[in-house]
């Protein structure tokens, strides 16, 4: 499993002191309310005795093998990801399935997982807000669609670059701002078009394509950065003459979280203040090959 370059993650603040489970997962639930997740989500305490003490926690975008292991070699007592374990019910958590063996590793060992997804992904800032910073968007950001009680929150945003560039270096822009995957980074419109205003949203965004076609032409916008993007809902947005399109892979557009969450939790309070965190800087991405064709 490849990682990111630079140094370990991890940061202490002050004195290390063990905290309950219970205050930690009550904290990232008021940042990350349940209760915005869509309904289809499964997000929360996966497993974990609410009552045990931790000390360290790891952040990483996917609850794999890898990155459990990376727990146990540091002693993290929570892992936070952002992609459920459990997304679909299930009727077992035998060891015979690699979730059950994931699942018994963790209980074994005394780690609990928990897991902020869509409704990280409707925080103020959430998922988008920093992929938005990674590549390079300022000033004051507004969600492509608002939340209904809270028009400052909602699926994706919008913001503006500090100067115009083309579309060419837009898309280098963002590969330079994302961490490294083998799927890179790719482009839909004209290299040479201006890009000043720009829509994203951290993973699979091509469910927003409708709606861009509406919001965005009112917003200005002249880009739309996102993940996972089909190639026919591509194609036929760009009959519409729609924004151009960046397509990204989608665990690098949502490794920038991470640390925002890193972040709002160690300042919640005093309490989580004193934990030790760490962002995983493991590549975690499905694709792990790139080759270029012959024509």
């Amino acid at each position: 499993m490849a990682t990111l370059g630079g140094s370990d993650a991890a940061a202490r603040r002050g004195s290390l002191r063990d905290v309950r489970l219970s205050h930690v997962i009550t904290v990232l639930e008021e940042l990350y309310p349940p209760a915005w997740a869509e309904s289809w989500d499964a997000v929360g305490l996966v497993c974990g005795d609410p009552d045990q003490e931790v000390r360290r926690v790891l952040f990483a975008v996917d609850p794999v093998a890898a990155v459990i292991d990376e727990a146990l070699e540091w002693g993290a007592g929570l892992v936070v990801t952002h992609h459920p374990l459990l997304l679909r019910g299930v009727h077992s958590v035998a060891a015979t399935t690699p979730k059950g063996r994931l699942i018994h590793r963790m209980i074994t060992n005394g780690i609990a997982l928990h897991t902020a997804h869509t409704n990280a992904d409707r925080a103020d800032p959430g998922v988008s807000d920093a992929l938005a910073r990674a590549v390079g968007l300022t000033g004051d950001l507004r969600p492509m669609v608002p939340a209904d009680d809270d028009p400052r929150r909602g699926l994706g945003r919008i913001g503006e670059l500090d100067e115009p560039v083309t579309l060419r270096e837009f898309t280098e822009r963002a590969a330079a701002g994302l961490p490294s995957t083998a799927w890179g980074v790719r482009a839909a419109g004209d290299p040479d078009a201006v890009v000043r205003t720009v829509a994203v949203c951290g993973g699979a965004g091509d469910s927003l394509l409708d709606t861009l076609l509406d919001t965005g032409r009112a917003s200005r916008v002249d880009v739309y950065l996102t993940a996972d993007l089909r190639h026919h809902p591509a194609s036929e947005f760009a009959e519409h003459g729609g924004p151009a399109l960046v397509d990204a892979a989608h665990w690098a557009t949502e490794w920038p979280w991470l640390a925002d969450a890193e972040r709002r939790l160690a300042a919640s309070s005093p309490e989580a203040g004193k934990l030790e965190t760490r962002v995983s800087t493991l590549v975690t991405d499905a694709w792990r090959l790139h080759a270029e064709g012959a024509l």
